[in-house]
Parts: structure tokens; C-alpha cells; sequence
């Protein structure tokens, strides 16, 4: 499979780290949900709150995509929530990527916090399901592209 390539959404500096990952085959509508959530949190928080919802004990609010999305307990100011277990896995390998390039050009690994994050449809990979009959339903496996840069707080 050739992988697309595609550029950072932030030009480098020298006080950031940053780390992107191309066509995850996790949903995008997640991916943009988490994103939106761990935006702004320091990385070990991060991955705290990511492994959490791996194991179920906390809920990820949907407040974009929640068109018949059903409530969770323990969701401050908003109801609609998820479990993204796949994408949150994806995200947690990504965010410890960064804080290793963070290490690497010298940052203080304890007090990152993630000042950019964006995630975007990837390419869509198109197969068919045959059906009886001779007929075939066509099935599309979405992708993601996600780009994380973090600083020192």
C-alpha cells in the first residue's frame, strides 16, 4: 500500500517537538472528537485521560458528531459521549512519539503541553462485499491523518 505523504500543519521551531502519523485506519469523526478534547492538556494528562477511555472508566464528549450518540456519566457540561477505544490507542502511541522527539531536541519531557493538534480525513480505501445474486455493496475504510506538536509549559 502506498502511503500518502503530506506536510506538517505547523512550520518547525525550536521550542516545539512535533510528530505526525498518516492514514491510521481509525475513524475520523473519533480522531477529531479526541483531539479536540486532549487539546491543551499537558502529555502525561494526556495519556492518562486516553488510557482511561481504553479501559472504559472515562467517556470522550462528543460535541460535534452526536446525532443519536447516547449519554455517559461523568462528562462535565456536556452528555453526549463515546468510548473511541481504537483511535485512543492511536492517539497514546502518537503523543509518546512526541514526547520522545521532545527528548531528543532537548525539552523538559515532564512539563510538554500539547499547543497544536489536527486531525484530517486520509484516503479512503474502496473494496466490495459480494452479495448473492452476482451483485457486489461497495465498503469504503476510511483513514486519518493526525499532527501533534507540543511545548514546554
Amino acid at each position: 500500500m502506498n502511503m500518502a505523504r503530506t506536510a506538517y500543519s505547523i512550520q518547525k521551531r525550536d521550542d516545539f517537538a512535533r510528530a505526525k502519523a498518516n492514514e491510521l485506519p481509525v475513524s475520523p469523526k473519533h480522531s477529531i472528537e479526541i483531539a479536540r478534547e486532549i487539546r491543551g492538556m499537558k502529555t502525561k494528562e494526556a495519556i492518562a485521560f486516553l488510557e482511561d477511555v481504553v479501559a472504559l472508566k472515562r467517556a470522550v464528549a462528543f460535541r460535534r458528531f452526536n446525532h443519536d450518540v447516547a449519554h455517559k456519566s461523568g462528562l462535565k457540561g456536556w452528555d453526549a459521549g463515546r468510548y473511541p477505544v481504537k483511535a485512543a490507542g492511536c492517539f497514546i502511541t502518537l503523543i509518546k512519539s512526541v514526547e520522545k522527539n521532545a527528548e531528543y531536541i532537548g525539552l523538559d519531557t515532564e512539563n510538554l503541553v500539547i499547543d497544536h493538534i489536527s486531525t484530517n480525513r486520509g484516503r479512503k480505501m474502496r473494496g466490495i462485499f459480494p452479495r448473492a445474486m452476482g451483485r457486489a455493496t461497495p465498503k469504503i475504510a476510511e483513514s486519518v491523518n493526525i499532527d501533534i506538536a507540543v511545548r514546554e509549559a
